[in-house]
């Protein structure tokens, strides 16, 4: 892939990454609870998701799901499902100031934070459509093909593991202070509920 165009990619993948969205609440979410070390356990199932939908496109699956209306509401439906139970879940949770029971929280396993990360960004249709749109920009169809997907896959994941962890994993952390009272707690999970649930609609509603 020639400099000129690895930047064009680079540039549209930071721009990508920096639209706030599910990947990113979910991050803020990890974060706060477990710690912003452990979150990347939930962004690295966000970017398995990602490597799947760049398969499903490249291997042009991705014509048939944005060709097909069915297929792609049934998918659509079923994230926006799932987004709007962990905003509920959230929301509902109640504040929790036992220690043992915070540190349980804490230690989510790495393999449940990982699966919800899977699934919050696979279960998104619009990335499929989105990638079906975005990826022929930077692709050359003349040149070897592997070799290309490879370079892009490689450049998108490293850049939203970057900005995730970095930027919203670490811009939970001035949240921290919230977690200290039982206040405070109701207040973080009703607001990152109502967002879960937001996107969630969102993601039903906008075709």
């Amino acid at each position: 892939m020639q400099s000129s165009l690895w930047l064009a990619l680079a540039g549209a993948g930071v721009l990508i990454s920096f639209t706030p969205g599910a990947g990113a609440i979910n991050t803020m979410s990890n974060s706060l609870i477990s710690g912003f070390r452990r979150s990347i356990w939930g962004i690295l199932g966000q970017q398995a998701a990602l490597i799947v939908h760049v398969v499903i496109v490249a291997l042009g699956v991705g014509v048939l799901v944005a060709g097909s209306p069915v297929a792609f509401n049934v998918i659509r439906y079923a994230g926006a499902a799932y987004l709007v139970y962990l905003g509920i879940r959230q929301f509902l949770h109640k504040p929790d100031l036992d220690q043992e029971k915070a540190a349980a929280l804490r230690n989510e396993p790495a393999w449940s934070m990982f699966r919800r990360g899977l699934w919050v960004n696979l279960l998104n249709p619009k990335a499929i459509v989105f990638f079906l749109a975005f990826m022929p920009q930077f692709i050359r169809p003349e040149h070897p093909l592997l070799p290309q997907y490879a370079v892009l896959t490689a450049t998108v994941v490293a850049i939203d593991i970057l900005v995730m962890w970095f930027f919203f994993a670490a811009a939970a952390k001035s949240f921290q202070r919230f977690t200290h009272n039982a206040r405070g707690q109701t207040i973080l999970n009703r607001v990152f509920g109502i967002l879960f649930v937001a996107v969630g609609i969102l993601l039903a509603l906008i075709h």
